[in-house]
C-alpha cells in the first residue's frame, strides 16, 4: 500500500507513521532525509538538488519527485511506503501524479487547532540530553529540570505560541486543500486524533483496512 499521511503540525503523524511501518512492514519516507541522502550519495538527482541547496534556494518539485521516485524503486518499498511531509501543496500532488507515482490511500489525522496549540505549547525539551516533556501530560518532577540528567528544560522555538499559530496558518493555507484534492479521487480517510496515542493508532489501522 502506497500511503500519504496528512495532518497539522502536532497532530502526531510521526508517531503513527512508525506504528504503520511496524504493522505493515513498509518504510516511512521523509523528503528531507532522502534529499540529504541523495546529495550525500552524489546521485544525478542529488547533484541537481545540491545546486539549489548550496544557493539557498528551494529545490524544485520535479527534482524532489525525481529523488522520491529513485527512493521508492528500492527493494524495501516493493510492498508499499508511507509519505510523511510530502506533498505539502496541491501543485506538488499534481506533479506526483504526472510523474506516475501511484498513491492508494491518504489518511488525515484531524486534531482541532486549539488542541494542537495546547499540545505544542506545553512541550518542553532538555537542552542537554534532548528528553521530551509536557507540562500537562508528562511534567518534570522539578519544574524546569530534566528528570534524566538535571539539564535545563526549555520551550523549543517551534513550540512558542506565535510560531505555532504561524505554522497552523501555513498548514491551512497550503496543505489543507490536499484533503479536497484526494477526496475527489476517492482516496481520503479522516481519523480524529485521540488523547491516547494507542486510541489514534487503533483508528488509523482500521482506516487502512
Amino acid at each position: 500500500m502506497n500511503l500519504i499521511l496528512l495532518g497539522a503540525p502536532g497532530a502526531g503523524k510521526g508517531t503513527q507513521a512508525e506504528v504503520i511501518c511496524a504493522a505493515k512492514g513498509i518504510p516511512a519516507i521523509s523528503t528531507g532525509n532522502i534529499l540529504r541522502e541523495a546529495v550525500k550519495n552524489g546521485t544525478e538527482s542529488g547533484l541537481k538538488a545540491k545546486k539549489y541547496m548550496d544557493a539557498g534556494e528551494l529545490v524544485p518539485d520535479e527534482v524532489v519527485i525525481g529523488i522520491l521516485k529513485d527512493r521508492i524503486s528500492e527493494p524495501d518499498c516493493k510492498d508499499g511506503f508511507i509519505l510523511d511531509g510530502f506533498p505539502r501543496t496541491v501543485p506538488q500532488a499534481e506533479a506526483l501524479e504526472s510523474m506516475g507515482v501511484r498513491i492508494d490511500r491518504v489518511v488525515e489525522i484531524y486534531v482541532p487547532d486549539e488542541k494542537i496549540a495546547k499540545r505544542l505549547g506545553g512541550r518542553r525539551v532538555c537542552e542537554a540530553c534532548g528528553n521530551s516533556y509536557h507540562v500537562d501530560y508528562k511534567p518534570t518532577k522539578v519544574e524546569g529540570v530534566c528528570d534524566a540528567c538535571g539539564g535545563r528544560v526549555v520551550t523549543r522555538k517551534d513550540d512558542e505560541p506565535a510560531t505555532v499559530l504561524e505554522r497552523l496558518r501555513v498548514y491551512h493555507e497550503k496543505t489543507a486543500p490536499l484533503k479536497d484534492f484526494y477526496e475527489a479521487r476517492g482516496k481520503l480517510k479522516t481519523v480524529v486524533g485521540q488523547e491516547a496515542v494507542e486510541d489514534t493508532t487503533r483508528l488509523m489501522l482500521a482506516a487502512l483496512e
